[in-house]
């Protein structure tokens, strides 16, 4: 077995791994970048509105909206984290070091849009594809970083602690502590021993484990069921987030059509062309997401509508071209020209305001765990993430958490041992058993634990997978290791661990709504 040492270990490469990449080499450390995919293959670079950029003279308003949309939930230590080092983490690498070509008005200043649930104008945006923009932009500065070794087409299988996986005996006394991970080699089919001083959890969202879903291929919250796998306190996984609009036509592929439509004017309507909205909250069609999620579902289970609209008849043409061509486009390539006609859509899981715990530097209760970035549950959205906040926490946390690791890094001593030694076995997986057990995981997700939940429900989701994790793992045990079967394992672990948190809690808030049905 090939083992490689490294100072940091990233799982991950979005826009939180590559940032925390970013700041460790240029403190001079060696960081080891992993990722299944390409660099942008992830849920980053689909991020369409925007990034939050306030600097007004009263913050404080930003930290009032964050709080509002969090249902009164959120970590205040968190969201004056975010507040406070926002401007200056955009700043600094965005605009100074990147150069992102971010839009701007006529007099060359920044173009602020406003979401929902923002009650200002604060978000800056590269028309209706900020996340590539970003991310394009930041792998290049990685790929040309020394000390960053990028490995694409890598899975992370297990992580390495030393009461499990050291080849000392007398380690496993030691406290819970992470020394780096298992991985596969997709290409060459090899697993691979990364031994780190400092390991990252970045490994994006779990949308993957429901049906519907604006998340990238493969996520299914990897870094959740290896960090429960070890030890890790987890946090708040019951709050996951459905974006309200999700592109819906017959055979065509599902995408997130972007709040910041309805920022700039566009509202939902019914398919006799009523504002259904306007009765469902003040804000109407600008409502915080899980409001407006909740009350499409219900319109649409009372209606038997297969979907609801946006219109944009407020939104002059022009308008429509330059700020949002992606929309535009892909929207005509699927049969809709929304210069004319209004655009269906439905809900879809979209983020996970829960995750891995982490405190404000990244800290888990496992040593030298680190989760950032979705993976992490800081707090900071409590039970409902507020538009635009996510690409701007990926930058703060991921600071934060290389700048503390750097001053551990210069001073510390850690022990790495050399790692057991991975053993496989020889039988291969049957890839349509493995795809059709993650389809009765993604539709009992979807069908138990989605949008509205009650506790029979859930009673259904945990009976059936908890079967199938039993049947999962005996699989898991028989065959050597593929990416499908890896994803496989950790989707029906995830999607066990969303249900059992949302069981545990029968207060509906945020984006967590329970019925109580007899």
């Amino acid at each position: 077995m090939k083992v490689i040492h490294t100072d940091c270990l990233v799982l991950g490469a979005g826009l939180a791994g590559s940032a925390y990449a970013w700041h460790a080499a240029c403190a001079g450390f060696q960081v080891e970048l992993l990722s299944l995919g390409e660099p942008l293959h992830a849920n980053s670079d689909w991020a369409q509105g925007g990034i939050i950029y306030d600097t007004s003279p009263d913050p404080a308003q930003l930290a009032k909206d964050i709080l509002a949309a969090s249902d009164g939930t959120a970590n205040a230590a968190a969201i004056e984290q975010l507040v406070r080092d926002g401007p200056a983490a955009v700043k600094e690498l965005l605009l100074d070091k990147l150069h992102v070509a971010f839009d701007r008005d006529a007099t060359g200043r920044l173009d602020l849009a406003r979401e929902g649930g923002h009650t200002e104008r604060r978000i800056i945006h590269a028309k209706d594809t900020t996340g590539h923009a970003i991310l394009e932009a930041l792998v290049r500065q990685v790929d040309t970083t020394p000390g960053i070794t990028r490995r694409s087409r890598f899975a992370a299988i297990d992580l390495l602690t030393l009461s499990h996986n050291s080849s000392e005996a007398s380690d496993r006394y030691e406290p819970l502590t992470c020394f780096g991970c298992y991985a596969l080699d997709t290409v060459t089919g090899d697993v691979v021993a990364f031994v780190a001083k400092k390991t990252v959890l970045a490994t994006g969202g779990l949308g993957g484990i429901f049906l519907h879903t604006t998340n990238q291929p493969g996520s299914v919250g990897h870094g959740v069921a290896m960090a429960y796998r070890v030890g890790a306190r987890l946090m708040d996984l019951e709050y996951v987030q459905f974006h309200p609009t999700v592109f819906n036509q017959a055979g065509v592929a599902p995408f997130l059509i972007t709040e910041a439509l309805r920022g700039e004017g566009a509202v939902l309507v019914d398919a006799a062309g009523r504002r259904f909205m306007d009765a469902n909250h003040p804000l109407g069609s600008l409502a915080p997401r899980d409001v407006v999620a909740r009350a499409i579902k219900q319109h649409l289970a009372t209606t038997s509508e297969a979907a609801v609209y946006l219109d944009l008849a407020a939104l002059k043409p022009d308008f429509i071209r330059a700020r949002f061509p992606g929309i535009y486009q892909r929207c005509l390539a699927g049969g809709v020209d929304i210069m004319r006609e209004r655009i269906p859509v439905v809900p879809a899981a979209h983020f996970s305001c829960g995750g891995v715990h982490a405190d404000l530097r990244g800290r888990t209760n496992v040593r030298h765990l680190n989760a950032i970035g979705e993976t992490a549950c800081t707090g900071l959205h409590g039970a409902n993430r507020l538009a635009s906040t996510s690409l701007l926490e990926c930058l703060v946390h991921a600071k934060a958490t290389a700048e503390f690791d750097v001053a551990e890094l210069s001073t510390g001593l850690f022990h790495l041992p050399a790692p057991k030694a991975w053993v496989s076995p020889t039988k291969a997986a049957d890839a349509m058993l493995v795809l059709q057990d993650l389809n009765q995981i993604r539709t009992t997700m979807w069908n138990y634990a989605g949008i509205l939940r009650s506790p029979r429900r859930l009673a259904r989701a945990r009976r059936i997978l908890l079967e199938l994790r039993e049947d999962i793992q005996a699989f898991y045990r028989d065959c050597r290791p593929t990416a499908e079967l890896i994803e496989l394992r950790n989707a029906v672990q995830t999607a066990l661990l969303v249900v059992h948190a949302a069981a545990l809690n029968p207060v509906s808030k945020g984006c967590h709504f329970v019925t109580h049905e007899p």
